[in-house]
């Protein structure tokens, strides 16, 4: 009964997604339609889902993640599960890179100065979605959903015409309480192991 309530939540999200992409966003002209980012994302999403949670490797990058002498203890090869990560990190970077510049049109040198604060960004989505600061926990779905949080904050307080300095200081603040929130949980499990 549990997944088919998670399959018909899923159906339900999916469809209204698809419903409010199709009204017309656009001041002039037409732009309606669900964007080619939202499948890429999605794909992407389901790939990182299944490594990470069905597979072998993935249990080796959450037991590394969570005790790393411990894992090689267990006989896991840290610098080949270390070096894939990289690989599948950079393969993922690029994916975004290229949406990026998709974006953008075009790249200059300024838009790439003004992209660093997406890693930021990035981390503060990771954070904010669950994934702990000191690696062996997390899922690849919170850092999506931790991304929603703070784009619907960054667009909530532009429409409400906040400075931009202050949406960053809004920002950084959520990211130091969901910051503080990962150590004070780190250490009461601590605490009662």
């Amino acid at each position: 009964s549990l997944t088919a309530l998670k399959i018909l939540l899923m159906a339900v999200s999916g469809i209204a997604l698809v419903a409010i992409c199709n009204v017309n966003r656009a001041h002039f002209g037409t732009i309606e339609g669900v964007p080619y980012i939202i499948l890429i994302v999605l794909i992407v999403l389901v790939a990182c889902t299944v490594l990470l949670q069905r597979t072998r490797f993935g249990r080796y990058v959450y037991a590394i993640g969570g005790n790393a002498e411990a894992a090689r203890r267990a006989g896991v090869s840290l610098p080949s599960i270390r070096t894939w990560c990289f690989v599948l990190s950079a393969v993922i970077s690029g994916i975004a890179g290229v949406l990026f510049a998709s974006w953008q049109v075009s790249l200059t040198t300024n838009i790439i100065k003004a992209s660093n604060n997406y890693v930021l960004l990035a981390v503060a989505a990771a954070v904010i979605g669950g994934t702990s600061l000191f690696g062996g926990r997390g899922k690849t779905i919170h850092g999506v959903l931790g991304g929603l949080v703070i784009g619907a904050i960054y667009n909530g307080l532009y429409l409400l015409g906040v400075q931009s300095q202050w949406i960053d200081v809004v920002v950084a603040a959520v990211l130091l309480a969901a910051a503080l929130i990962d150590v004070l949980s780190r250490r009461s499990a601590q605490g009662q192991a």
